[in-house]
C-alpha cells in the first residue's frame, strides 16, 4: 500500500531527501542539489508530498502473530511544489517545481493524488489563486494527466525552457473552488459574542463591580467592626454565584 505524507510531517521525512533525489536523477534530467529540496521543506512545509511504501514484517521479538514491525519506508514519488515569493502578476499562487513516481509504482494514481493533496493544500494553507507549472511539450503521458485529469489548461509555450533546449507548456490551473468558507464559522462566533454579552448583562452586576471594603474608602471615615460585602466572582475561578465575604475589622 502507498502511502502519501507530508514531507515535514511528524515522525520527520525529511531524512527521507536523499531518497527523494534519488527518485528524481533516476526519472527526471532536471535535476536539484539536496538543499533545494530541504528549502522547500522548510519554508513551504506543508505544500511537498511523498509517496512511501512501508512493508509490514514479523518481528523477532515474540510469537505473536499480530505483532509486526514496518521497515524503513521506501520512497516511490513525491511532489516539491512552493508558493512564489514574488509573483510578477501580484497574485498569490503557488508552482509546482518537481512531480517523480517511480516506474514500479505508476498507472496507481500516485502521482495524481500528490498534486491534488499539493493544491488543496495551496489554497487552504495561502490562500493560492492558482497553481502553475511547467512540462516538456513531448512529455503526453504529464500532459494527460495535467490537462485531462488535473484540468490544466495551456497558458502559452515557452521557447527553449530546458536545458538541452526543448520547448515547455507553461500551464495553471484556479485553485479559488478550494478555498475554504469561514463565513458560516464568524457568523456563528458573532452570535456566540452577542448572546454571552446579553447574558452578562441580564445579572445586573458589571464584570469589575466598586471598590470594596477598607479600598475605596476615605481614610478619615469611621470603619465599622464588622460588615458584610456582596463581591461578584468571575467566571474564570469557577464560581458563578454570588458569594458572601466577611471582612473583620479586627481578627
Amino acid at each position: 500500500m502507498v502511502d502519501i505524507v507530508p514531507l515535514s510531517s511528524y515522525p520527520s521525512y525529511m531524512s527521507l531527501l536523499p531518497s527523494i533525489q534519488t527518485c528524481n536523477i533516476t526519472n527526471l534530467p532536471e535535476n536539484y542539489f539536496l538543499k533545494y529540496y530541504l528549502y522547500h521543506a522548510l519554508t513551504w512545509p506543508q505544500l511537498s508530498f511523498v509517496a512511501v511504501v512501508r512493508s509490514p514484517r514479523k518481528s523477532n521479538r515474540n510469537n505473536n502473530n499480530s505483532d509486526y514491525i514496518h521497515d524503513y519506508p521506501k520512497v516511490v514519488g513525491y511532489v516539491l511544489a512552493k508558493m512564489e515569493e514574488e509573483p510578477s502578476d501580484g497574485v498569490a499562487h503557488g508552482h509546482i517545481t518537481s512531480l517523480s513516481v517511480m516506474r514500479t509504482h505508476r498507472r496507481l494514481g500516485v502521482a495524481e493524488r500528490l498534486m491534488r493533496m499539493s493544491q488543496r493544500a495551496m489554497a487552504e494553507s495561502h490562500r493560492a489563486h492558482y497553481v502553475s507549472l511547467h512540462v516538456r511539450v513531448s512529455n503526453t503521458a504529464a500532459l494527460r494527466l495535467y490537462r485531462d485529469t488535473l484540468g490544466f489548461e495551456v497558458e502559452k509555450v515557452e521557447s527553449k525552457y530546458y536545458a538541452d533546449g526543448e520547448d515547455a507548456y507553461a500551464m495553471r490551473r484556479d485553485l479559488t473552488p478550494l478555498w475554504l468558507d469561514w463565513s458560516e464559522d464568524k457568523t456563528a462566533s458573532a452570535d456566540k459574542t452577542a448572546a454571552d454579552g446579553a447574558g452578562e448583562k441580564d445579572d445586573g452586576y458589571a464584570d469589575e463591580g466598586d471598590a470594596v471594603g477598607d479600598l475605596g474608602g476615605k481614610n478619615d471615615e469611621p470603619q465599622e467592626k464588622e460588615k458584610m460585602v456582596r463581591v461578584k466572582v468571575g467566571r474564570g475561578l469557577g464560581v458563578g454565584d454570588l458569594v458572601e465575604r466577611n471582612e473583620a475589622a479586627n481578627r
